[in-house]
């Protein structure tokens, strides 16, 4: 302790870098947290049903296509969600929803930031013909309605061949989700990449001669990372959306349960008074939905700097 420290009666204090000063923020919302948990819950049973069909573990929750009952049988302490026309648990049919569209939005977030964030950067950082092209690009997609681009992007992936694999109804619908989608990333970096391109830091890195690419890549984007976070949160929710939209217009999975599938089977059963299977995956779709505005909310107070509060 110096002698003007001694002489005020100030102790110095650590400071807490913005990642760890944004998670303590996180940690004392309470709201936040259990919205958290919820989507741990969500992520866990998505990864389980995975490794249990992987593995082929003979465990009831994932034999969802075992008959368990009569057709159309109501909800029970059993069954808390009923069997549908064949007899088969809406309840394990909605547990394996999960999977399919947590899986989705997984894949597409990863593809469309893999996009979006490089080409922001590169558009921002070096201006002029380059960023022009980039501009043109992500203004032409965007000029397209979304629902519609992504429909067009399912339907011509649909049982095609890439890199001799051929694509599914899962891989088609991710694949078409992430091309389509990476336009607001690349939006959002692009501007805040301008910003910080005349910053001190990256001004130094320059007179030492460092490469445009280590630039970019070593210091603006950790600058901007928390961006990159906050905007997964945030759109991971729609891209589940954007799973069950497909899936309801046959576009998806077509062998295996999903949420918007039961959707689209619950539509002739509600004139039959068949409510539960459309309940169930409401149900699923809303709570994931909720739990995960709620806490991109939360994240994205306590790591942005604009909007953290004292």
């Amino acid at each position: 302790m110096t002698d003007l420290q001694s002489a005020t009666g100030l102790k110095s204090q650590k400071g807490r870098s913005l990642w760890a000063d944004g998670l303590c923020r996180l940690r004392k919302q309470k709201l936040a947290m259990l919205c958290f948990v919820i989507v741990a819950m969500y992520l866990s049973l998505a990864v389980f049903m995975y490794l249990a069909e992987t593995f082929q573990w003979d465990i009831d929750v994932a034999n969802w296509s075992e008959e368990v009952g009569d057709s159309y049988q109501p909800p029970t302490i059993k069954h808390p969600f009923g069997t549908d026309i064949f007899g088969q648990s809406v309840f394990r049919k909605t547990l394996y929803g999960a999977k399919i569209s947590i899986t989705v939005a997984l894949c597409a977030s990863l593809i469309s930031l893999s996009i979006g964030v490089p080409l922001g950067a590169i558009a921002g950082y070096f201006g002029g013909i380059v960023d022009e092209i980039i501009v043109w690009i992500y203004s032409t997609l965007s000029s397209i309605p979304y629902i519609i681009l992504i429909m067009a992007f399912a339907v011509v992936l649909q049982d095609k061949t890439l890199f001799g694999v051929k694509l599914t109804g899962i891989t088609a619908v991710y694949l078409a989700i992430g091309l389509t989608s990476w336009v607001g990333i690349c939006r959002l970096i692009r501007g805040e990449v301008m910003k910080r391109k005349q910053s001190e830091y990256v001004l130094a890195a320059r007179s030492y001669g460092c490469p445009a690419p280590k630039i970019i890549f070593r210091h603006l984007l950790p600058n901007v990372f928390h961006i990159v976070i906050i905007s997964f949160s945030l759109r991971f929710v729609s891209f589940i959306h954007a799973e069950v939209i497909l899936s309801f217009l046959g576009l998806g999975e077509a062998n295996r349960p999903s949420w918007g599938a039961m959707i689209n089977d619950a539509r002739i059963e509600l004139s039959r008074g068949v409510w539960w299977q459309m309940t169930a995956a409401t149900i699923a779709i809303f709570l994931i939905s909720l739990a995960l505005n709620i806490f991109g909310d939360a994240l994205r107070d306590c790591l942005d700097p604009k909007l953290r509060t004292q």
